[in-house]
Order: structure tokens, then C-alpha cells, then sequence
């Protein structure tokens, strides 16, 4: 199916898409799309841009300068309070930060919240919702535990399960492996790539290099000079 009036049924379409902040240019005709099932990092320097191409897919920053952009179905240049919230539930959002975790509540409580604040499923659904996003990331049976008592990698992933617990059709993240560990790294990249092979589509801003050349995905880079992104996709993508 073709996308019509700057909306693509794609989960991300981008096309010449510019954005300024004040006399200051975030992005310069940026052009790129990705499907249903796809998973890719988004990378380049401090300051290049990144956070801005992430604020502009969920709606944070305004497409205002020119270009088509669609995100899950909806025209980001037509976003207003209602369209952005729709099109954040359909999303899961995951911060470098794990501040993200409510620290007075269990992790099961923790998921059940963003369900009570997202949804009008009832509480029968809720917990079983929060059983497969528990089993998705491998931490069942841990729903219990407060969020001081995990590990930096258990953390991160009661955050992603978090953004899964709404069984999004596109995850963002944003450094999911800082402070982490090669080997918890490595493990939270496959299982996102796994997540990704079973039709949710992942992109994952990061600087970690090495993970990325241990488990190899199409990568998109911002140039910090032309605020441009540049495609470099897996050898097999032809």
C-alpha cells in the first residue's frame, strides 16, 4: 500500500524532514523508514542530534520545517494533544535513565501502573500482561522485588518490560546499555532483537560500539555537521 498525504502505513516514514530550534538546525533533510519487525541502531556524535530525532518520533518536538513524517499511522505535522497520546500508546519508551522505575512500589506494581494509566483493561488482563512482559525480558517470577534490589542489568530490563507491558508496535530507546556491563549488553541487545523478530519494530540510539559490532544491524548515523543521517544497512540488506 502507498502512503498518501505525508501518512505511510511503515511504522517510521521520514522524508526531507528538517527541524530548527531557534536559528539552530536539529536535523537537515532526513530520509528513512522503517517495517514492522525491523530492529536498527541510531548513532553518532554528543550533540549530533539524536535526542532530537527521538523527541520528533514521539511527538515531543514539533515537525514545523518542512518534510513528510508518519509514525505508527499518524502525521506528526498534525499531532495535537489527543492524536500524540494515541500514538504513545501504541509505543513503548525507554530513557537511559532507570529513574524511570517506581522506587515505593514492586516491580509488578511498577508495570501495573503504566497498564492503570494507559489502558481500560481490567485486572484479570493487567496480570497477564505483566506475566508475558515479566517472561519476555527473562525475569519471571520476579515481580516481588523492589527496585533497589536489582542488579543494574535487572533494572534495565524491568524498564523495557515496562515499555513492553503495553505491547507496543515500536519500542524507542535511548542508551539502554549505559552503565552496563559487555556482557549484560550483549544480553539485552539480543533479547531486543528477538522482541524485534516476532513484529515489533526497535530502533536503539547508542555509543556502544562494541555491541554493535558483536550483533550487527542496519545503523543510521547523524553527521554532526550536515545534521543529515546517513544509512548503512547490513551486508545481507543488499
Amino acid at each position: 500500500m502507498a502512503h498518501n498525504a505525508s501518512v505511510s502505513v511503515s511504522p517510521i516514514f521520514f522524508e526531507n524532514v528538517s527541524v530548527k530550534r531557534y536559528e539552530n538546525e536539529l536535523l537537515h533533510s532526513v530520509t528513512f523508514r522503517m517495517e514492522a519487525g525491523d530492529f536498527a541502531y541510531l548513532t553518532g556524535p554528543v550533540g549530533a542530534g539524536k535526542s532530537s530525532l527521538l523527541e520528533l518520533l514521539y511527538g515531543e518536538l514539533a515537525l514545523t520545517d518542512g518534510g513528510q513524517a508518519s509514525v505508527l499511522g499518524y502525521d506528526l505535522s498534525k499531532l495535537n494533544i489527543r492524536r500524540r497520546q494515541a500514538m504513545r500508546r501504541r509505543m513503548g519508551i525507554v530513557f537511559q535513565s532507570q529513574d524511570q522505575l517506581l522506587y515505593d512500589r514492586n516491580v509488578t506494581k511498577n508495570l501495573d501502573f503504566v497498564l492503570r494509566a494507559t489502558s481500560k483493561i481490567d485486572k484479570k488482563e493487567r496480570a497477564l500482561r505483566i506475566e508475558e512482559a515479566l517472561n519476555q525480558v527473562g525475569m519471571t517470577g520476579k515481580g516481588y522485588k523492589m527496585p533497589y534490589e536489582l542488579s543494574g542489568g535487572e533494572a534495565e530490563r524491568i524498564c523495557i518490560a515496562r515499555a513492553l507491558v503495553v505491547r507496543p508496535d515500536l519500542i524507542l530507546m535511548d542508551e539502554p546499555t549505559a552503565g552496563l556491563d559487555p556482557e549484560t549488553s550483549l544480553s539485552i541487545g539480543r533479547m531486543m532483537k528477538q522482541i524485534a523478530s516476532k513484529g515489533t519494530t526497535v530502533l536503539m540510539a547508542t555509543h556502544n560500539y562494541e555491541l554493535m559490532k558483536q550483533l550487527p544491524a542496519t545503523t543510521y548515523t547523524i553527521n554532526p555537521q550536515t545534521r543529515t543521517l546517513i544509512h548503512h544497512p547490513l551486508e545481507s540488506e543488499g
